[in-house]
């Protein structure tokens, strides 16, 4: 296994995404490249036919919210029933005025709200941002007033200047699409995947990168090197990413063939191993992969596409696969709206990310 250190400066990515930051130290961040094979593929796959899963097509054009400066609400129509409504309606513009209009991924820990912003013009680059919720809170900050935070007007406003202590901007970095970041349950680390695109969806090389991520600093301080292959079978990488209580790995992708095929692996130290499990999905919940997301609350894992979600239980997947076709529960929504990211307090809250006009909303029901 060989190791290399890469020397990333703030002010260097700054200067490339087009960004000017305050000086500061240039800080060292490992890479360390996988020589061993990083994937298991077993010859005794079998497809489950979960056909209460309904594949629902990506809109030719996605809905804008019906209420951009109030609340709005997502409400199940088909399948298992929820309903999300508005919690926070996200900055627009940004900090410093950036383009904050399309979040990618978003995760939640403990009273911590972490958001991935990456603006297409950055170009595989990006950035980290953290709500203090408990802050957001105790200042009674109302969704119109978290979306204005950054506006000219509220720089004459002493309560939103108050908000923007509660909101912490990470440095730019390399993020690839950055539809992944994740917690891990166990170790308490964040990681996301850095799956660099030359366009969406297509990966520029067929090397899996895992980024550890710092939840201080909000940028990486390691990241592994792998190819996930296995005789002639390969696959680039995850391009979302989630973990269960015992710190296992997962990520879902459509293969060619179709349905669903489901990834799960472990992260140690300087070392990543991903195995297909054994059963894959007959039917996906939809066109665009765009979260994953595991619910301490009920031990089972989120497919998420737009205004389509499956889920199951991780148990059912240990081994050879013991999942039947009662185990898959799905919920389609009439929204139009693109999902881009779900997680899970740890009480089973369900917190939901929405674009165009972009949003977080949370779930009414902790048994969904």
């Amino acid at each position: 296994m060989m190791r290399r250190i890469y020397l990333w400066g703030a002010i260097i990515f700054g200067l490339s995404c087009g960004v000017a930051l305050a000086p500061s130290p240039v800080r060292a961040m490992t890479t360390v490249n996988q020589d061993t094979a990083a994937l298991t593929v077993s010859t005794d796959r079998r497809t489950l036919d979960d056909t209460q899963v309904h594949f629902v097509t990506v809109p030719s054009q996605y809905a804008q919210a019906a209420n951009p400066h109030g609340i709005n609400t997502i409400a199940s129509d088909q399948g298992s029933a929820v309903t999300f409504t508005t919690k926070y309606l996200l900055p627009i513009p940004g900090y410093h005025h950036q383009a904050w209009g399309d979040p990618q991924s978003m995760t939640v820990v403990g009273h911590n709200l972490y958001v991935v912003y990456c603006p297409t013009a950055w170009h595989n680059r990006g950035r980290i941002v953290r709500f203090n919720m408990a802050k957001l809170a105790s200042l009674k900050a109302t969704p119109r007033q978290i979306q204005a935070v950054y506006t000219r007007a509220a720089n004459s406003s002493a309560s939103e200047r108050k908000i923007r202590t509660a909101i912490t901007v990470g440095p730019a970095f390399v993020t690839g699409h950055g539809q992944s970041l994740a917690y891990n349950w166990k170790t308490h680390q964040l990681y996301m995947w850095c799956d660099r695109e030359s366009a969406p969806r297509i990966p520029i090389n067929q090397y899996g990168y895992l980024q550890q991520m710092s939840a201080t600093t909000l940028k990486p301080v390691q990241r592994i090197r792998f190819r996930l292959r296995s005789g002639d079978f390969a696959v680039p990488g995850g391009h979302v990413l989630a973990f269960d209580h015992q710190g296992r790995a997962y990520f879902w992708t459509r293969p060619a063939s179709g349905g669903v095929d489901i990834y799960q692996g472990r992260i140690r130290g300087h070392h990543v191993h991903f195995r297909l499990t054994d059963q894959n999905l007959a039917y996906g919940p939809g066109t665009c992969v765009q979260s994953m997301a595991f619910n301490p609350h009920n031990d089972c894992l989120y497919l998420v596409a737009d205004d389509s979600i499956a889920s199951l239980p991780v148990a059912k997947l240990a081994g050879r696969g013991h999942l039947t076709s009662q185990d898959v529960t799905w919920t389609h929504f009439a929204s139009e709206r693109e999902f881009e990211g779900l997680s899970f307090s740890k009480d089973g809250q369900a917190y939901l990310l929405s674009n165009h006009q972009p949003e977080v909303l949370v779930g009414h029901s902790l048994s969904w």
